[in-house]
C-alpha cells in the first residue's frame, strides 16, 4: 500500500483524515507543528489500524518548510497528498501586525502550491494519484475581519481547479474541499471567542467532514462542500449581489 501525506494531521479534520486512510491500509506521512501531537496521532493510529506511521515536525510558515517536508517524504511511495493545514487571523487588515499576514498566506497558500509542484512527480509515478486542498465556505465571499483569510481560501479553490484541468489526462485526480464551520481549535487560534458560541452550534464534526472529503476525493469530485446549508449558502452567493453577501458575512464576523 502507498502513503498518504496529510498536513495539519496531528488534530481535527487532518487527523479525521489520516484514521479515514488509515481505516482503508493507507500508511500515514503525518506533517504538523507539534511534536508531542503527531506521536500521539501516530500511536493512536498504530494501535487502532495496524498501519505504518511516519512523521515529521515541522513548521509550515516558513518558506523552506515544503522543500524540506518533499525531500523528508521523498522515500516513501506517496499516492495521496492533503493540504489540510491552514488557520486564519481575525481583525480588521490594518490592526494585525504584517507578519502575522505574511505567515497565514503561507501557511494557507504558498507552503500547498509548493507541495504540489514538489510532489506531482512522486504521485505521476504511481498508477492513480490524489491530492486533496482545504478550502473554506469562506472561499465564495469577500469576509470583512477575515479578509486575507478568506482571499487565500479562494485562491486555493481557483488554484486546485486550474491545476484538475492541467491533470485531468492523467493519472492524478485534484479535488477542493470547502467546509463550513467545523468543531476544530480554529476558532480558539484566530482569537474568535466572541462566535464560539455559534459556531460550536452550527458546526459540523470533524469526522463527518473528514469522511465526507475522503469519499469525494476517492469518486474525484472537483468540489466538495460537506453539508446541505453550505451548500445552499455557497449558491447562493453566485445568485445574491455581493455587496449583500459581503455585508451580511461582514456583520457575521465583525469584532465585538
Amino acid at each position: 500500500m502507498t502513503y498518504a501525506l496529510i498536513t495539519g494531521a496531528s488534530k481535527g479534520i487532518g487527523l479525521s483524515m489520516a484514521h479515514a486512510l488509515a481505516s482503508r491500509k493507507y500508511d500515514l506521512l503525518l506533517i504538523a507543528r507539534s511534536e508531542q501531537e503527531l506521536t500521539a496521532a501516530a500511536n493512536e493510529l498504530r494501535n487502532k489500524w495496524q498501519v505504518e506511521v511516519a512523521w515529521l515536525a515541522i513548521d509550515l510558515s516558513s518558506p523552506e518548510a515544503a522543500a524540506r517536508v518533499a525531500e523528508w517524504a521523498g522515500r516513501y511511495p506517496v499516492s495521496i497528498l492533503i493540504n489540510n493545514a491552514g488557520y486564519g487571523v481575525w481583525g480588521n487588515f490594518s490592526d494585525r501586525s504584517l507578519s502575522e499576514h505574511q505567515q497565514m498566506i503561507q501557511v494557507n497558500a504558498e507552503t500547498p502550491v509548493a507541495l504540489c509542484h514538489h510532489l506531482l512527480p512522486v504521485l505521476r509515478q504511481q498508477p492513480q494519484a490524489y491530492i486533496l486542498n482545504v478550502s473554506s465556505t469562506a472561499a465564495y465571499q469577500a469576509v470583512a475581519t477575515l479578509t486575507l483569510y478568506a482571499a487565500t481560501k479562494s485562491f486555493m479553490l481557483l488554484f486546485s481547479r486550474g491545476l484538475r484541468q492541467e491533470l485531468k489526462k492523467s493519472n492524478v485526480s485534484v479535488t477542493c474541499l470547502c467546509p463550513g464551520p467545523v468543531k476544530t481549535n480554529f476558532i480558539d487560534r484566530a482569537g474568535m471567542q466572541a462566535i464560539k458560541e455559534t459556531a460550536d452550534k452550527y458546526g459540523m464534526l470533524a469526522d463527518d467532514v473528514a469522511d465526507i472529503a475522503i469519499k469525494g476525493m476517492f469518486r474525484k469530485k472537483a468540489e466538495i462542500i460537506p453539508g446541505a446549508m453550505n451548500v445552499v449558502t455557497a449558491f447562493m452567493t453566485r445568485i445574491v449581489p455581493k455587496a449583500i453577501v459581503e455585508a451580511v458575512a461582514a456583520n457575521l464576523y465583525k469584532t465585538r
